[in-house]
């Protein structure tokens, strides 16, 4: 396909562009370690985050136009009564063009299977056991 207006052949038109994601992860009370500021950026791939690639390739694979990704569990949800520790994550940036500010915890069965949906993004947490287990 060529460009109207352009002389140029289809392959040497510039491939579309993704502007670059960039979320910053905050991690607390997860314990083994993970705790602690994370950037990562997407569309070139870069930052400090630990699994960088693997965390950019599962959100292109799970990014849904005109689903929000990072969506809390809707209200009403019927959750299990399960508690999978203390560990919170608190991600901002932008990704997919849109702005991100969203929360996540462990404190029934939807937070935990929303946060584990966003592993590596997030740092995978053993099942708690809380105190002596």
């Amino acid at each position: 396909m060529v460009l109207v207006g352009s002389t140029a052949p289809a392959s040497a038109q510039p491939a579309p562009v993704r502007f670059g994601d960039h979320l910053t992860v905050v991690v607390e009370k997860a314990g083994g370690g993970v705790d602690g500021r994370y950037v990562l950026s997407c569309h070139p791939d870069g930052g400090n985050h630990p699994r960088v690639s693997e965390a950019c390739e599962l959100l292109d694979r799970e990014t849904v136009y005109g689903r929000d990704l990072f969506a809390p569990v809707p209200d009403g949800s019927l959750c299990t009564m399960q508690y999978g520790g203390p560990a919170t994550a608190h991600v901002t940036g932008t990704w997919a063009g849109r702005p991100v500010d969203a929360r996540f915890g462990r404190g029934n069965g939807c937070e935990i299977a929303r946060w584990d949906r966003l592993v590596p993004l997030l740092p995978g947490v053993r099942q708690w056991r809380g105190a002596g287990g």
